[in-house]
This record gives structure tokens, C-alpha cells and sequence, in this order.
């Protein structure tokens, strides 16, 4: 007896400790957990420790498994807050169908009262010209006029009584109703995260699928991707800081029979992190800049430089601030193209312009330091469009810059 009670205790334990370290690892960030199986709480969890893990990704990430892990956990991640969102809709369906319920029996409650105080009053209305004189004359006896009495007195406080219940009927009728409004609200809401949400998974899907294919699934091809793009964002650093740093301007969008100038350290936009990295607009936007002012006058006046940067596919998977050569923005494609100047400017066709701002030949390879928009000229006595200088709407090139390390036309 004694060794089966052992046994059946040691089971219970072992049984115990089974579930504690199945509920242990159920809020790690396991990419193998399927959200799905998660309660509220673990899920939670779970989430907060994903994103954890992502921030750490996101500043370590310099290989190809760990940028794939990154993308992996992104996506894992997502689930999980698609998974969340679901379960708040599916929980703030039914309070709207609890309160609907509750509405329904409120309405036929108050339905029900309103019309009782309206016979009350009716009623009422037909014995409000008995006296006390007739009270007295009416009855037989002393008892029959006190019992009269306390009738009228009785039927005065239950009216009273019946008004007061229609009122609190008919206040708690607006209060859940309200209430129901705002729960709707609420659903609509939590819908349309749920859709910026299942987007945003097929984007990172589509974005795991670019990383392989840009890099070919290939550590050295990746690292001299890598490597190119950093170079990309240091020479932008360095030519920030020779002109000062990179402080906001107000009031600098200008449009004409050209297009738009923009200028990336513009207010509306210029402190907005660079598709979610730790570079900004006006530090590092000079590219997307210029090709939103290519936009501009191409007629899709509506594209401006956050449209380009609301785009995540714009940016290349290995290096999230590196803008690629082919972008979209607001559905038209764009694609830079090696090419000459003259032969563009004289067509009508603006080229973007990659600059050296103390040359061209930089220790960590051949990059622009800035890029600016020419858009009219010829044999070196050219106009642009500057993403950088305040104002910098149809001025002089050579009168601020003078090395040209990247000639790009725009196919549209």
C-alpha cells in the first residue's frame, strides 16, 4: 500500500513537472510554437519575448543565418500578433453580441414600463378631481375613507416608483448602447490592424525570398553586399557632418512646371527613421529624395520621400537603409540606370547624380557621398534639385560640387 502511494505521488510530481517545462518553453520565443496554441496570457508573452530577441538581431545580424534568423523570428513574431488580434476580435464579437442581447432585453423592459406609466398616468389623469369632500361623502365608514386614503397615497408612491424605474431603463438603454458603439469601434480597429498585420507577414515573406535571391544563398555574396551598403551609408555620414549635421529646415517644398523639389531635412519628414533603421531622412535620405523628386516630374506628384521610405521592398534585405536600384512608390516602378548626362538632360530626362564630395576614390571603395538631381544643362554647366542645401531648388552644380562618381537615369 505504502509503495503504491509512492507511486502514484511520484506520478503526480513527474506529471506536474511535465507541464511546468511544457509551460516554460510555450512563452519562449520558439520558432518551432505555433502561436495558435497559445493561451491569452502565454501569447503575450511570447510576443514580448520575439520582440526582444528581434531588437537583439537587429543590431548583431552580420551574416547570412543570422540576417535570416532575423527575418525568421520578424515572421514568427507577426504570427503571433496576427494570432492576438484574432483572438481580441473573436472575444470583442461576443461582448457586442452579449451587449446586443442585453440592448434587446432592456428595450422590451423599457417597452414594457413605459407603458405601465402611461396607463398609471391615464389613470391617474381620470381620478385627479376626487376631493376630499367626496372621499368623506363616498365612504360608509371612517375605516372605508382611511382605507380609500392610503389607496390614493399607495398609487402616488408607486407611480413615482415606476418613473424612476423608466428612467434608470432607459439610461442604462443608452449606456449599453454606447458601450456597444464603442466596442464596434473597436472591432473595425482591431480589423484593420489585423490587415496591416497579415500584409506586413507577406512582406516578410517576400522579403526572406529577396535575401536568398540577392545573395544566392551565399555567405561571400552577402558580406560584399553588406559591405557595399555600409560603405553607401558612411560616405552620406561623412558628408553630413562636413556641412554641419544635418538640423531641420521648414517651409522647403516647392513645385513647378518641373515637378517638386523636396529636401530630406524637411520638417514633415526629415527626423522620420529610415524604413525603421537607426538613420533618418535628413541624415541619410539624399537618395530617396532625389528619386522622389524624379517622380514628381514624371506627374505622380503625390509620391514624396516617405512614400518611397513607407515601402519596405524598396530597401534591400541584407541592409534595411540601402535603397534598391529598383524601388515602387504609390504602385509605379522605378528602376536606375547607369547612363550619361547630356544625352538624358537634353531629351527632358532628369539623371540622379551620385557626388564625391572630396573625390570619388574612398579607402572603403567607389561611392557617392551625396546625390543630388540635375535637371537641365549641358557640358558640365548644369542645374539640380538638392536634396540637402536649404532651398536648394534649381541652383548651380558647379557652384557647390565638382567630382560626379554615379550617373543614373530613371526608367519608369
Amino acid at each position: 500500500m505504502v509503495k503504491l502511494l509512492k507511486v502514484i505521488i511520484f506520478s503526480a510530481l513527474l506529471l506536474a513537472a511535465i507541464f511546468f517545462i511544457r509551460r516554460v518553453n510555450a512563452v519562449e520565443c520558439d520558432l518551432s510554437i505555433n502561436p495558435s496554441n497559445l493561451s491569452q496570457n502565454d501569447l503575450n508573452e511570447y510576443i514580448s519575448k520575439c520582440q526582444v530577441i528581434l531588437n537583439n538581431l537587429q543590431q548583431t545580424a552580420a551574416t547570412l543565418s543570422q540576417q535570416k534568423q532575423y527575418i525568421d523570428t520578424q515572421i514568427t513574431l507577426t504570427l503571433a500578433q496576427i494570432q492576438e488580434t484574432e483572438q481580441k476580435i473573436i472575444q470583442t464579437q461576443k461582448e457586442i453580441d452579449i451587449l446586443g442581447s442585453r440592448i434587446e432585453g432592456l428595450d422590451t423592459s423599457l417597452n414594457t414600463l413605459s407603458t405601465l406609466l402611461i396607463n398609471r398616468v391615464v389613470q391617474s389623469y381620470k381620478q385627479r378631481s376626487i376631493s376630499l369632500f367626496s372621499l368623506i361623502f363616498d365612504s360608509n365608514s371612517a375605516s372605508e375613507l382611511l382605507e380609500k386614503i392610503k389607496y390614493i397615497k399607495t398609487a402616488r408612491d408607486d407611480n413615482q416608483k415606476l418613473l424612476v424605474q423608466v428612467q434608470e431603463a432607459k439610461s442604462n438603454f443608452e449606456e449599453q448602447k454606447n458601450l456597444r458603439e464603442e466596442k464596434k469601434t473597436e472591432l473595425n480597429q482591431l480589423n484593420e490592424t489585423l490587415t496591416v498585420q497579415q500584409q506586413s507577414l507577406t512582406a516578410q515573406k517576400l522579403q526572406k525570398q529577396k535575401l536568398l535571391d540577392e545573395t544566392n544563398n551565399d555567405e561571400a555574396t552577402f558580406q560584399r553586399l553588406l559591405a557595399q551598403a555600409k560603405a553607401q551609408l558612411a560616405s552620406f555620414g561623412r558628408f553630413v557632418q562636413s556641412q554641419g549635421g544635418a538640423s531641420l529646415l521648414s517651409n522647403q517644398t516647392v513645385c513647378d512646371d518641373w515637378g517638386c523639389y523636396y529636401n530630406q531635412r524637411d520638417s514633415q519628414w526629415g527626423n522620420n527613421s529610415l524604413n525603421g533603421t537607426g538613420y533618418t531622412l535628413a541624415s541619410d535620405g539624399c537618395l530617396i529624395t532625389s528619386m522622389a523628386m524624379i517622380y514628381t516630374h514624371y506627374g505622380y506628384r503625390n509620391v514624396t520621400p516617405q512614400t518611397i521610405n513607407n515601402n519596405p521592398q524598396n530597401f534591400a534585405s541584407y541592409y534595411p537603409a540601402y535603397l534598391n536600384r529598383t524601388i515602387t512608390a504609390n504602385g509605379v516602378m522605378s528602376t536606375r540606370i547607369s547612363s550619361s548626362i547630356d544625352n538624358e538632360l537634353s531629351a527632358g530626362r532628369p539623371v540622379v547624380v551620385g557626388i564625391g564630395y572630396n573625390g570619388c576614390n574612398h579607402s572603403d571603395g567607389y561611392y557617392a557621398d551625396h546625390f543630388v538631381v540635375l535637371t537641365s544643362g549641358s557640358n558640365g554647366n548644369y542645374k539640380m534639385n538638392d536634396p540637402f542645401i536649404p532651398n536648394g531648388h534649381n541652383i548651380s552644380f558647379s557652384d557647390h560640387y565638382s567630382s560626379i562618381c554615379e550617373i543614373d537615369k530613371v526608367s519608369m
